[in-house]
């Protein structure tokens, strides 16, 4: 054998050392879908202008108001209307184009956003006018997150769902990491909410673009009901679905027991002695370190056992950050917990996506945005409650616990749930628009963008 003949083995190491880590790193495969790729860049873009206005309308109501009740009214003021129109847009997206629908509610956001601006600089300083924005605001944004999440799988084949749902955490979650920090510099400055304001509509107009260049994408079998009775349709849907019920308890269960935020202020000043932000943003740093590490995501096919694992593993990694006497170890698990949050919420988005037949979508990504919306708020009431009546130990890490048993036993119990495969799964009541009618329809879209 002459040295050519000599296998290199070097070479073949590091064949496999990159095999591998393209099948660990972020599946970018959704990424070579035009018109995916542009929904995605506008969303980015959306979510970091999104959270700098987050993060400014309660530290200029403050200034306002130098009231606490007024900043929490804010919360409230959003959370109701995102409760009526997540459920009711999601009904009008089963029955309209959803382009338009995702443009027209698109328009009204913005349109929030420059009232905003404009009673900013015109120095209004009006707490109950900026509450009624925020109103406005939580009606627009539930009506279009309900209808992009109906979008998703019309747009890339159905095997790319679960990795174009991790892009869209994935992306979110870098939004949560730089749009408080972007607000926090800007906030700072001369005329600062102003900036703030500015900037989320600049960078609003970017989603707006990529919507505006969406090809019609009507429901494939639209609605024949409307209005409230619609709502009432897809919420008996869900209730005769024990893949789809189980896939909104065990998020349920997640936020309203397991989220430890509003128990942060009191963990950074009595027990840490500082470092509240890391707290805050550790969950999202967790969850985009997730997701660049997720292109195993996609190969799961047992996906109902896999949403129950990962909701047990953030659970689980909130149970023992309860503990935690050291900022840094806290941190690390609170990254870890967002890691396995970033898992499960893909995997509830593609059963979602997947499962539902196309007439129900609208409906079905309305009821997931109130649960997202909600739950968290739940779970800071719950938090904050148990914490004022107990230990702050208890509040964190007892209530974390019992969601482990609660999801593991539930999880385990419920049959369909449990052997759900999303391979040989065909979208409930009809299997054949899954993969004929609306692949064909996608393509064919992608060709005339």
């Amino acid at each position: 054998m002459t040295s050519t003949d000599k296998p290199d083995r070097h070479k073949g190491d590091s064949r496999g050392l990159f095999g591998g880590l393209r099948r660990v790193a972020l599946d970018t495969r959704p990424l070579a879908i035009p018109i995916y790729r542009r929904v995605l860049v506008g969303q980015g873009a959306s979510f970091i202008g999104t959270m700098v206005t987050g993060v400014t309308i309660p530290v200029q109501i403050y200034a306002l108001s130098h009231s606490s009740f007024y900043v929490g009214l804010a919360g409230l003021a959003g959370f109701v209307p995102i409760v009526v129109f997540g459920l009711y847009g999601g009904a009008i997206a089963d029955a309209v184009d959803r382009r338009l629908l995702y443009l027209w509610s698109s328009l009204v956001t913005w349109a929030v956003t420059i009232a905003l601006l404009a009673q900013t600089l015109l120095d209004v300083r009006s707490v109950p006018l900026i509450l009624a924005l925020v109103a406005v605001q939580g009606a627009g944004f539930a009506t279009a997150s309900s209808t992009r999440g109906a979008i998703i799988p019309r747009i890339v084949p159905r095997e790319l769902v679960p990795a174009a749902n991790t892009l869209n955490f994935t992306v979110g979650n870098v939004g949560q990491v730089l749009g408080p920090l972007v607000a926090g510099v800007l906030v700072d400055l001369p005329h600062g909410f102003a900036f703030s304001y500015g900037a989320d509509a600049l960078l609003f107009t970017v989603s707006l673009y990529s919507t505006f260049r969406l090809p019609p994408i009507r429901p494939v079998a639209a609605s024949t009901r409307r209005g409230v009775l619609a709502v009432f349709d897809g919420l008996r849907f869900i209730s005769g679905n024990p893949v789809l019920l189980m896939s909104f308890g065990v998020d349920i269960a997640a936020m309203v027991l397991a989220m430890p935020r509003a128990l942060f202020p009191e963990a950074a000043a009595d027990r840490f002695h500082g470092g509240v932000g890391l707290l805050y943003a550790s969950i999202a740093i967790g969850s985009v370190v997730g997701g660049l590490c997720s292109g195993w995501i996609g190969r799961v096919r047992r996906q109902g056992i896999a949403l129950t694992v990962a909701v047990a593993g953030w659970a689980s990694a909130i149970t023992l950050a309860g503990f935690a006497h050291t900022l840094w170890l806290a941190v690390l698990l609170l990254a870890v917990a967002g890691s396995a949050d970033l898992v499960s919420s893909v995997y509830r988005q593609t059963i979602l996506q997947t499962y539902a037949p196309d007439e129900m979508r609208g409906r079905m990504q309305g009821v997931f945005t109130v649960v997202v919306a909600g739950g968290p708020r739940l779970g800071d009431l719950r938090a904050g409650a148990m914490a004022a009546t107990t230990t702050l130990g208890i509040a964190w890490s007892g209530s974390a616990a019992l969601c482990i048993v609660l999801v593991v036993v539930g999880g385990l119990a419920v049959g369909p749930f449990r052997r759900y495969d999303t391979r040989a799964a065909v979208p409930a009541e009809d299997g054949s628009t899954q993969d004929g009618t609306e692949r064909t329809e996608a393509a064919g879209a992608e060709g005339a963008a």
